[in-house]
């Protein structure tokens, strides 16, 4: 069946609840650079191409002196013939796998790939779109919709898939592209450079004797002159000249990523496919060093809040130790008031008077740690009238000794 004349192929089962099968437009397999639609990128390409090999055999390269103006004809034509003898075979060879160019006819369409029912367009070496055993290094082209054999990339130049059968054809018109566009450009910037020194060394050619204003030039020559002003030979100079520079940045750079990827010995596929894997790697590294550093913040948060806690805690404890040491204290000088008291009361009963010196002796000994005399206990013979008034040690007061003590 058509629809807008599409041919379309029932590729989805029947949905639940619905009466008819689901319609996907196919999408026909290209066969090569000049399959029908043409890219842009490739119309442009060619439109460039022409018009440097027209301006650069048409009016530059007629410009130069001998013997400087056959070299460069010499070696433009040839660059500019490579190019295009390669860039036409790399765009009319189909880079396909050869299973898949003994059965495509090209004619037939084949169906979108359906996610839901396969993973991968190509499983276990069989793609699922060409119905075909393939080989390691195959890829299937999304924008060929083919399986390509060494598959390297889908080129928009070209308008072709760059594989093992068209890579170095592709190669060659890169760097014959480079080499012709290069060329070009140093013998624009002499003649630009010679047109204000010495525009008679351009004006060597016969057709420029018969020429009496200097201002008047020749393009085309020898084989069919036409005269143009000195304004309109340097504005299409620096048309060139600007052409050529995003030219030889453009080609440059893709010239220097396949030298790097022949040294490196792998395919533009391989390599997108590193760098992707390296992006996945350090998108993973990213995300578990972003969670180390909250576990680090909320073990540092718990930290601090426990120092604040013992922080918290820390008055209290040393208000305790504050209030044991003061009551260690005042025991420690109880004891003491305890002992001179109770030396000072046997000296003054054994003795009966009130001596000084004992005394400072006693307190000496009490204070160095020295041992007291022996003083034998006489208190069961003594009444408690009899007992006499002792000073106190400190000197502070008059101590009566306790009958409790003298008579237990």
């Amino acid at each position: 069946m058509t629809c807008c004349k599409q041919s379309l192929k029932r590729t989805a089962p029947i949905r639940s609840g619905g009466s008819k099968n689901e319609l996907v437009p196919s999408k026909p397999a290209r066969m090569n650079g000049w399959s029908w639609p043409p890219q842009a990128a490739q119309v442009i390409g060619w439109l460039v191409f022409i018009y440097m090999a027209i301006v650069s055999f048409g009016i530059y390269t007629p410009l130069l002196p001998p013997p400087w103006s056959h070299v460069l004809y010499a070696l433009i034509g040839i660059a500019f013939i490579l190019h295009f003898v390669f860039h036409l075979a790399a765009e009319i060879i189909d880079p396909a796998d050869a299973s898949v160019r003994a059965k495509q006819t090209y004619s037939n369409p084949m169906p979108l790939f359906d996610r839901t029912k396969q993973p991968h367009v190509i499983q276990d070496l069989h793609c699922y779109l060409c119905d075909v055993k393939v080989g390691p290094k195959v890829k299937h082209c999304g924008v060929c919709n083919k399986c390509v054999t060494g598959f390297d990339h889908h080129c928009k130049w070209l308008n072709n898939c760059v594989g093992g059968r068209n890579y170095w054809y592709f190669f060659v018109a890169l760097c014959s592209a480079t080499f012709g566009t290069l060329l070009l450009f140093i013998v624009i910037l002499f003649i630009f450079i010679q047109h204000f020194l010495d525009p008679n060394n351009l004006r060597t050619a016969p057709q420029f004797s018969n020429l009496m204003a200097n201002e008047t030039w020749l393009v085309f020559l020898p084989a069919a002159p036409l005269q143009t002003s000195s304004s309109g030979l340097l504005a299409v100079a620096f048309i060139t000249v600007v052409l050529c520079l995003i030219s030889l940045l453009l080609l440059g750079h893709l010239l220097g990523f396949h030298l790097f990827l022949l040294y490196k010995g792998i395919s533009t596929y391989d390599y997108i496919k590193k760098q992707r894997q390296k992006e996945a790697r350090n998108k993973d590294l990213e995300v578990e060093k972003s969670n180390e550093m909250k576990h680090h913040s909320k073990t540092t948060k718990s930290q601090t809040n426990s120092i604040n806690c013992e922080h918290n805690s820390a008055p209290n404890s040393s208000a305790c130790e504050k209030l044991s040491f003061g009551s260690r204290l005042s025991e420690s000088i109880c004891t003491e008031l305890e002992n001179f008291n109770t030396p000072a009361e046997k000296d003054s009963i054994h003795y009966g008077t009130d001596n000084s010196t004992d005394l400072g002796v006693l307190s000496e000994s009490r204070f160095w740690g020295e041992p007291p005399p022996f003083v034998p206990d006489v208190s069961e013979h003594l009444r408690s009238d009899s007992v006499p008034q002792s000073q106190d040690a400190l000197g502070s007061c008059i101590m009566i000794p306790d009958e409790t003590r003298l008579h237990p």
